[in-house]
C-alpha cells in the first residue's frame, strides 16, 4: 500500500484547516465537517487551538483514499508557532500550500514557501476562497508566479481523471528536451504524460495548482484525486529499518511519546533502536515498548511499523526532534529559531523545581524554547517567537501542569563573539589537584555556533583528558564578557594540556577548560551581535519614500527597490529590535494595502553595542560560574593568580 505524508501549509486565515476538514471528510476519515469558527475542527483538538481560532500544533490525521493510504499534517500558519511548523516539514513526501483568492501571497506565505523550497518538499498548491467577494484567481495566480514561482502550472481544465490535457502538455514539453520531442511527435500516451508529470512534480520543476472554496466544498475532491495520481513515494521495507524524530510528545499520564517517520525498512514491537544524544557520539539502544498510530485526539497501538508510516512510540527516553533513529544518525538543524527571551514569573508559594520541571517537559516538545534555569539570578529564562506564543505557553502551563505562571516582557536575545585570535591558559591546582588547559581562539563564520577541534599531541596529554576538554565545553552555555550573552560563532582548538598522576581528578579539566576560555576572552576583542530580519516590504508607490526613511531610521540596509507603475517591492536586512512591530505600523499609513515579509537571517554585529552594554550591565568579574583567573599552588596551598598574570606561570610554556 502506498504511504504518503502530506503537509498543509498556509498564511493564517487562508482556510487551511477548513480544506483538513474536508480530506478527512471526503476520505471518511471524520463523520462531519468541522469548523474553526465552530471550535469543532478534528485537527485543531487542543482547547487552545479552538479558543484562538488557529493552528498551534502540527498534529496529524489518517486518511485511506482508494487504496493508499495518507497521513496529513496541519501545521500552524501563525509566525510565532513556525518552529513547530519546520520540525514538521522534515518528514513531509509532499505540501499543500493554500492560499487565499482575496488576500493572495502574504507575508507568511513566502515564509513556508522558502522552507518548502529549501527542504526540497513538492508542493500543491490551492487558491481558496474563490466564493469570497474580491476573489481574483488570475491576479492570485499572478501574485504566484511573481513572489513564488514562475513555474507554477493550472491543472483546472487541463487535468481531470488521469488524463493530462495537451495544454498541460504543452507546459511539461517546453522545460524538457526530450518531452518536446514527443509531443511534437505526437508519440506518447496518457501513461506516459501522467508519469512525467509525476516525475515533474516530485523533482520540482512543476507546481500544479487548483482553485475553490473548501468551506463550500468546491474543488476539494479534485484536489483530493490530484493528490492521489500524481504523488509517488518509493519507501524500501526490505532495507534495515531508519527513521527521523519529528515530535516529542507527553501523554496525560506523563509518558514521553517520540513521534517517528519510518523512512525505511520495518520495526516490530520490544525491536531495539539505536540512536546518538546529545553531545555523545556512542549510539544508545532503547527498547521500543510500544506503537501508537495516531489520528488526531485517537491513537491505536500496533505491533509492526513499515517505512512510510508515522508513527509515536514508548520507550525511548532521550531521542530528540530532528533526530535520525536506526540506519539514520544524523540530527537535523532548525534554522527558524527565536530571537526574543522572557523571563518566566511565578508566585513564591511554588517551588522553583515544580516549575523547573514543567518547563523541561515542555522544552523537550519544543527545544526552541532552550528553557534555561539562571543559577546566579534563581530565574528561569526562555527563548520564544511572539507575544502570542507567551500567551499560549502561559494558558498550557495552567491546563497541563495547574501551574499559575506569567512572563516578563520580552526581550531582545543578544550574543557575543570575538573578532580576534586569541590564546586562552587555564591552570587549577588547589591541593591535590590538577590541571592545565590551552585553547586557541579563532572567529568563527556567522550561525557556526562554537566549533571544536583538537591539535594536542597523546603525548601531552592522553586521548582521554583531551576528551574531557571537549566534553565539557559543551557541557554548557557559555558567556560573553561584554553583556554576560551567550557565547557563539569562535573555534575553539586545544592546543595542549597538562595532568598529573595522582592528582588530577574528576572536575579539573573543567575548571581549566572554562577558565583558558575565559582568560582568551579577555584578551580578545569582544563584541555584542543582534538578530537581523531579511525584509520584503510591498507597498503602492507613494508610500515607497516613507518606507525607505523607516529603514534608514531602523537602521536597515535595503538593496535598490523594484518599482512597476503602482507598486514597489523593497528587501533588504534589518534588525529585529527595531523592526518587530512595523508591520502594525506598515499596516495603518497603508490601510491594510501593504505587506511585509519578516524571515529570521541570523545575528550580526548590533547596531547600538555601547547602549546594549549599558542597559546590560553584566558585571564580568561578579559571575558565579566563571573566572578568569588560575589556581596555582605554594607551600601546600592554592592562591588564585588575576587572568592577566596567569600566562606568564604557566607549566607548559
Amino acid at each position: 500500500m502506498k504511504h504518503v505524508t502530506i503537509g498543509m501549509f498556509a498564511h493564517v486565515d487562508a482556510g487551511k484547516t477548513t480544506l483538513a476538514e474536508q480530506l478527512l471528510y471526503h476520505t471518511n476519515s471524520i463523520r462531519e465537517r468541522g469548523r474553526v469558527d465552530h471550535k469543532d475542527a478534528y485537527l485543531d483538538s487542543h482547547d487552545i487551538e479552538r479558543a484562538r481560532g488557529i493552528t498551534v500544533f502540527a498534529d496529524q490525521a489518517i486518511m485511506t483514499y482508494k487504496g493508499a493510504a495518507y497521513y496529513l499534517i496541519d501545521t500552524p500558519g501563525h509566525v510565532d508557532f513556525s518552529p513547530e511548523m519546520e520540525r514538521a516539514v522534515q518528514v513531509m513526501d509532499y505540501a499543500v500550500l493554500v492560499v487565499s483568492a482575496v488576500e493572495g501571497v502574504q507575508g507568511h506565505t513566502e515564509t513556508v514557501w522558502q522552507l518548502l523550497q529549501k527542504n526540497r518538499i513538492p508542493t500543491f498548491i490551492f487558491i481558496n476562497k474563490t466564493d469570497r467577494t474580491g476573489a481574483d484567481v488570475d491576479r492570485v495566480l499572478e501574485e504566484i508566479r511573481m513572489h513564488l514561482t514562475t513555474d507554477v502550472c493550472m491543472l483546472t481544465g487541463s487535468f481531470a481523471g488521469g488524463q493530462v490535457g495537451e495544454a498541460l502538455m504543452e507546459s511539461l514539453a517546453e522545460r524538457d528536451e526530450q518531452l518536446l520531442d514527443t509531443f511534437l511527435a505526437g508519440t506518447g500516451d496518457q501513461a506516459f504524460w501522467l508519469q512525467a508529470l509525476q516525475e515533474m512534480i516530485r523533482s520540482g520543476q512543476l507546481y500544479p495548482c487548483a482553485s475553490g472554496s473548501a468551506l463550500q466544498d468546491v474543488g476539494v475532491i479534485e484536489l483530493l484525486e490530484q493528490l492521489h495520481l500524481l504523488t509517488i513515494v518509493d519507501y524500501n521495507e526490505q532495507a534495515p529499518f531508519g527513521g527521523r524524530v519529528y515530535k516529542i510528545r507527553h501523554d496525560s499520564n506523563g509518558t514521553r511519546l517520540t513521534y517517528i517517520k519510518a523512512l525505511s525498512g520495518t520495526l516490530k514491537v520490544r525491536d531495539e533502536l539505536s540512536y546518538s544524544s546529545g553531545n555523545d557520539e556512542d549510539q544508545l539502544l532503547e527498547k521500543a515498548t510500544r506503537f501508537l498510530l495516531v489520528n488526531g485526539s485517537k491513537s491505536q497501538a500496533v505491533d509492526l511499523v513499515t517505512a512510510g508510516d508515522l508513527f509515536a512510540v514508548v520507550g525511548l527516553s532521550g531521542a530528540e526532534a530532528g533526530q535520525g533513529v536506526g540506519l539514520y544518525s544524523d540530527k537535523l538543524a532548525y534554522e527558524l529559531v527565536p530571537a526574543l527571551t522572557s523571563k518566566v514569573i511565578f508566585l513564591e508559594s511554588l517551588h522553583v523545581k515544580d516549575v523547573l520541571k514543567a518547563f523541561r517537559i515542555l522544552n523537550a516538545e519544543d527545544p526552541s524554547l532552550n528553557v534555561l534555569w539562571e543559577e546566579s539570578l534563581q530565574e528561569i529564562h526562555i527563548h520564544v517567537m511572539g507575544l502570542i506564543q507567551l500567551e499560549v505557553l502561559q494558558q498550557l502551563v495552567k491546563e497541563r501542569f495547574q501551574l499559575e505562571v506569567t512572563f516578563g516582557s520580552p526581550e531582545i536575545l543578544y550574543k557575543e563573539t570575538i573578532a580576534s585570535t586569541v590564546r586562552g591558559y587555564g591552570h587549577f591546582e588547589p591541593l591535590r589537584h590538577y590541571a592545565e588547559v590551552h585553547l586557541l581562539l579563532e572567529p568563527g563564520e556567522r550561525g557556526s555556533g562554537i566549533t571544536y577541534h583538537n591539535a594536542c599531541h597523546p603525548n601531552d596529554l592522553t586521548i582521554g583528558n583531551q576528551n574531557l576538554v571537549e566534553t565539557h565545553l559543551f557541557e554548557r552555555e557559555h558567556h560573553g564578557l561584554l553583556t554576560g550573552m551567550p557565547l557563539t560563532d569562535i573555534k575553539v582548538t586545544l592546543l595542549t594540556g597538562a595532568a598529573h598522576n595522582e592528582h588530577t581528578h574528576g572536575g579539573d579539566f573543567r575548571e581549566a577548560t572554562f577558565r583558558a576560555l575565559r582568560q582568551g576572552l579577555e584578551k580578545a576583542e569582544n563584541m555584542v551581535l543582534e538578530p537581523f530580519y531579511e525584509y520584503k516590504i510591498k507597498v503602492e508607490l507613494d508610500h515607497l519614500g516613507k518606507v525607505l526613511s523607516d529603514l534608514q531610521r531602523a537602521s536597515g540596509q535595503f538593496d535598490p527597490p523594484h518599482t512597476t507603475a503602482t507598486h514597489a517591492v523593497v528587501t533588504g536586512k534589518v534588525p529585529v529590535a527595531t523592526f518587530m512591530d512595523y508591520n502594525t505600523e506598515l499596516a495603518a499609513y497603508t490601510h491594510g494595502r501593504g505587506s511585509i515579509q519578516l524571515v529570521f537571517a541570523g545575528y550580526d554585529r548590533c547596531h547600538n553595542e555601547q547602549e546594549v552594554i549599558e542597559r546590560k550591565g553584566y558585571r564580568k568579574d561578579a559571575d558565579p560560574l566563571y573566572s578568569s583567573s588560575s589556581i596555582f599552588c605554594a607551600k601546600g596551598s592554592g592562591y588564585t593568580v588575576p587572568w592577566d598574570e596567569a600566562e606568564a606561570k604557566m607549566h607548559l610554556l
